[in-house]
């Protein structure tokens, strides 16, 4: 796999070095009324690339870094659940009296005697 992108980076610096060595030609350019730039038209290219790049590159890295904040903050709630979850139970204490888990029945909760 890095081979195979190896070569496609030679290829495209390749393409883009002759492109650059056929159109070495100045150009003028006017930013501004009375503002005029006499450049290469590569260095024009590279440059309007590089200006349209740069804001999309800045935008990918803040998302990358809030997904990657948003990540680690899971990761380490997840890991906190495993570690309640593999926590050794603490045994049951014997009990002295004997629990009476059977609820009591209607005649022992109301009395029969009629005074």
């Amino acid at each position: 796999m890095g081979i195979l992108r190896t070569i496609i980076w030679v290829l495209l610096t390749a393409v883009l070095v002759i492109f650059a060595m056929a159109n070495w030609i100045p150009v003028t350019v006017t930013i501004w009324p009375g503002q005029v730039l006499d450049t290469k038209l590569p260095v024009l290219i590279l440059a309007s690339f590089l200006i349209g790049m740069v804001p999309m590159w800045i935008a990918l890295r803040t998302t990358r870094w809030s997904l990657k904040r948003r990540l680690d903050s899971s990761e380490r709630q997840l890991a906190d659940m495993r570690a309640l979850a593999n926590r050794p139970v603490d045994p049951v204490p014997a009990a002295t009296t004997p629990v009476n888990d059977v609820p009591p029945a209607p005649t022992d909760l109301f009395s029969t005697d009629k005074p």
